[in-house]
């Protein structure tokens, strides 16, 4: 993965919409639910954002989504300053202000579905700082659906981005030093 495309999908706001379904920590009550375990096709589509909209496919299972949760708790707690989230009648909203490599990002996403066959994210965010591309008011929606089980060459954990290329979510510190230091200007 190019340094160029994780500051894409850094300023479009999918790392932060992906924090966006790791449970807060200390949020017992209202913790997001575990994914059937298998292959979920994630389809991002962002407004307002220069960056395209994309298909990945996650393979996973339960140990794979605790573990991602555990991981991701530490980096969001180390990144936002505010991190909400509140079970509702038809799933889940979450408020978080977070900032990477200069840019700040204020958000509300609305988390709707089941975790078993599907689940939407509608996040709309504010973004300061950074490039002017990245600034602004976005909005991002991830339609997640459960394809079944994961394909024979996967393992939990494994993202296939668009274009084939695959990274796994277990070498946390490789992911670490694809993240910039400093958005590109």
């Amino acid at each position: 993965m190019t340094r160029q495309l994780v500051s894409q999908l850094i300023s479009s706001g999918l790392a932060l919409g992906l924090l966006a379904l790791a449970p807060a920590s200390g949020a017992r009550a209202d913790d997001l639910p575990i994914r059937k375990p298998g292959l979920w096709e994630m389809k991002v589509m962002r407004t307002g954002s220069p960056t395209a909209d994309m298909t990945m496919q996650h393979c996973t299972d339960e140990t794979t989504d605790r573990e991602m949760s555990t991981a991701v708790a530490p980096m969001a707690k180390e990144i936002c300053s505010k991190k909400d989230i509140q079970k509702t009648a038809t799933g889940f909203v979450s408020d978080s202000v977070c900032g990477i490599a200069g840019v700040s990002v204020s958000s509300h996403s609305e988390i709707v579905g089941d975790f078993n066959s599907a689940y939407t994210v509608k996040t709309k965010s504010r973004s300061e700082g950074g490039p002017a591309a990245t600034k602004g008011d976005h909005e991002t929606m991830i339609e997640a659906k459960w394809l079944g089980a994961c394909k024979p060459d996967q393992k939990p954990g494994d993202i296939v981005m668009p274009g084939g290329m695959k990274i796994n979510l277990h070498d946390m510190d490789k992911l670490k030093a694809l993240l910039p230091k400093q958005m590109p200007k």
